[in-house]
């Protein structure tokens, strides 16, 4: 596996982890179990669920990660820019949130993962936790890196949220993911460093 195919699927096992994590913070009604044959559509509604994080969680990841392959093969930043640009404003327009406060935020967190995948893809390793270990070699240079990300993020869910002001379980849902984020960010620290 090439090291951007081991990025890739270490972020698609972590967007994965999350979704599992907000489920069982989010747990079903009880009367869910009173029914026969619920656990059927139960099964149903996380894969579902699962599969939708995760192409909201990898769409700027893999956006960087080519960014970065792109950077690094020499091809000119301003067009790489201009790419990123355009493929961020009709991802949201295909959410039906469009905004130019949520497009500048998810840039700017694209431009975050761009670095941290270029350190990643120039580091040495076999293993996701090698790479990150690799190149960023201090606790607090990756927790810098972490902290910046997850500042932007909180910019992208209020930016979501000031879009969908009437709807409570969008709130809701932000909030524990941030949490889940957050927490599964802190086991990844602590195991590699």
């Amino acid at each position: 596996m090439n090291k951007s195919e081991l990025i890739l699927s270490a972020e698609a096992q972590f967007s994965r982890e999350v979704t599992l994590g907000v489920i069982y913070q989010l747990p079903l009604p009880i009367w869910y179990s009173l029914i026969p044959g619920m656990f059927i559509f139960d099964f149903l509604r996380r894969n579902t669920l699962i599969s939708r994080y995760t192409k909201y969680f990898l769409f700027p990841r893999k956006l960087a990660l080519n960014a970065a392959q792109s950077i690094l093969n020499g091809e000119k930043q301003s067009l790489i820019n201009d790419r990123i640009q355009t493929e961020i404003k009709n991802w949201w327009s295909s959410q039906n949130l469009s905004s130019q406060e949520l497009v500048n935020a998810q840039e700017r967190a694209v431009n975050l993962l761009i670095d941290h995948y270029t350190k990643l893809l120039k580091a040495e390793g076999t293993s996701f936790d090698e790479l990150i270990e690799n190149a960023y070699k201090t606790r607090k240079a990756l927790k810098a890196h972490l902290d910046s990300l997850e500042a932007v993020e909180t910019q992208i869910d209020k930016s979501i949220i000031t879009l969908r002001a009437t709807d409570d379980k969008v709130k809701e849902r932000l909030k524990i993911e941030a949490q889940q984020v957050k927490l599964r960010r802190s086991k990844i620290v602590e195991n590699i460093f």
